[in-house]
């Protein structure tokens, strides 16, 4: 007998048969403690082992969850324990891209220091610095 692993493309398992139920929860509860901010139970389950640059149905990482809901110290924890601050979802969009969007100023400050490219992406964080007019922004990415 062999355990199945969730396939970080679809954590729910939906319509898929093998998948264990209480690894999906698990990963559903990951995704959720980055969408909520929940920093010290996100860390506990990366160290646990689940997967930094996990995905879920749509290709977001936590990181980019952590990122587009503004939680600063969840996004550098992911940072600090090696996620990739340049892993684009399905729609090619990424962590800095999000975070621009949102206008989460703290976060995008870490993205760039955790190594995030500014080009990275479509649009990338530099095209939606642009689209809104961000000229600090664009300053901060090098682009004059």
């Amino acid at each position: 007998m062999t355990e199945s692993t969730p396939d970080p493309t679809n954590p729910s398992g939906a319509d898929e048969p093998g998948h264990d139920p209480e690894l999906l929860q698990l990963a559903d509860q990951a995704f959720d403690f980055a969408r909520t901010g929940d920093t010290d139970r996100l860390a506990a389950y990366i160290d646990a082992g689940v997967p930094v640059d996990f995905t879920n149905d749509r290709g977001d990482t936590l990181l980019m969850l952590a990122a587009y809901h503004g939680h600063t110290d969840s996004v550098k924890v992911l940072l600090q324990r090696g996620a990739d601050p340049n892993r684009a979802n399905e729609q090619s969009q990424t962590p800095l891209a999000g975070a621009v969007f949102k206008s989460a100023q703290d976060v995008i400050d870490a993205l760039i220091e955790g190594g995030a490219d500014p080009s990275a992406g479509a649009p990338s964080a530099i095209d939606t610095a642009i689209m809104f007019d961000r000229t600090d922004l664009l300053k901060q990415f090098g682009v004059q």
